[in-house]
């Protein structure tokens, strides 16, 4: 297929639900089989038992971040990784796996070779994950989505969560990142008629990579299924309806200006989130100094791109498409700039992946 005709977007009713339409005793049973199943009394006392641990979790690494602030960052760049390895072990035995891995972030902003500005992150950091701290206990009083954010970052396990969108999804990006346990694979969709963005997530072992592979440039007919919380693109790849096949359709973009509003919007939502995904249409790759900066060509303003993309040979194949003329660029938007994850020319031509 090239250019493929926009999709109408299907939004799914449970099935119980359309059963029910004949009779009474058919909404009965709907409204029985719509509803949860009941939870085991061993299953209720479980989860009651990891939020009391959840919560003692959270008070002790408020109390550890205080009295880390109280001494000072200097020393606390200096205590090594022991520190942060002990606090973070502490909340892996409260099963708040979330605030684990929160910790351990700390500990590589806080070593030696960090990076000159490691001090006012680490302080970022500090901050946020204070307040991810002081929100767990005050979830009950949160707008649900919210909540769900919060579950989420603590690192409770969700279910995806209806209605599921059916479309043309296109497939913006792809690229692993890997640690000592685990390959992760992200995958970057459009959809043509919902107009929503959605990230997909799939998993492999140390080394191995993760079965699901949807190359960049590429469109699927399928249904997703959104995950619960506030902002969340990801979702669930609940069905296919056909293999991928090329297209020639390229996801709307915005300006420079327009990407920050949308991150500012974003953290509104979840003042945790690190990056969203934005296209730009109409920049430019300049240099400046010893970085880089998309320049919006129809406006006086430019994002730079972050130092981690700097380094990849996906920033050289970028100037090498625009050629000094403007292009359309889908990356991740964060703090510390923007990453460059593909782009489309300015005249017809495929998608040029660049992770």
């Amino acid at each position: 297929m090239t250019d493929r005709g926009v999709r109408r977007t299907v939004t799914r009713a449970p099935a119980q639900t359309c059963d029910a339409a004949s009779d009474g005793a058919g909404e009965a049973e709907a409204a029985a089989a719509a509803s949860p199943p009941p939870v085991s009394p061993a299953a209720r006392r479980r989860a009651e038992r990891r939020t009391e641990r959840i919560t003692a979790g959270a008070a002790e690494l408020e109390q550890r971040l205080a009295d880390l602030l109280r001494g000072g960052l200097i020393s606390a760049q200096q205590s090594g990784p022991a520190l942060w390895e002990e606090t973070a072990a502490r909340m892996v035995d409260a099963q708040a796996p979330g605030l684990a891995g929160r910790v351990r972030e700390l500990g590589a902003l806080a070593s030696a070779g960090a990076g000159g500005d490691a001090p006012v992150r680490l302080l970022e950091e500090c901050a946020l994950l204070h307040l991810l701290a002081r929100a767990w206990p005050r979830r009950d009083r949160l707008p649900e989505p919210l909540a769900a954010t919060v579950r989420s970052r603590v690192g409770l396990t969700a279910s995806p969560e209806g209605p599921a969108i059916r479309d043309d999804w296109l497939v913006l990006a792809q690229y692993d990142t890997s640690d000592s346990r685990l390959t992760t694979r992200r995958i970057w969709l459009h959809g043509t008629a919902s107009g929503r963005t959605a990230l997909l997530l799939s998993y492999g072992a140390a080394g191995r990579a993760p079965d699901l592979t949807l190359p960049a440039g590429l469109a699927v007919d399928a249904e997703l299924t959104p995950y619960p919380g506030a902002g969340q693109p990801r979702m669930a790849l609940t069905e296919r309806f056909g293999a991928p096949v090329p297209t020639t359709v390229r996801p709307p973009g915005t300006t420079t200006s327009g990407a920050l509003a949308r991150y500012g919007a974003a953290l509104r939502d979840d003042p945790w989130r690190e990056s969203v995904p934005v296209t730009l249409d109409r920049v430019e790759p300049v240099p400046d100094g010893d970085g880089w900066q998309l320049a919006d060509a129809d406006e006086d303003h430019a994002l730079p791109v972050g130092a981690a993309a700097r380094s990849r040979p996906g920033l050289w194949r970028l100037v090498a498409l625009s050629g000094g003329a403007p292009v359309r660029v889908f990356g991740e938007c964060g703090p510390r700039g923007f990453t460059p994850l593909a782009a489309w020319p300015q005249g017809p031509g495929e998608a040029v992946p660049l992770c």
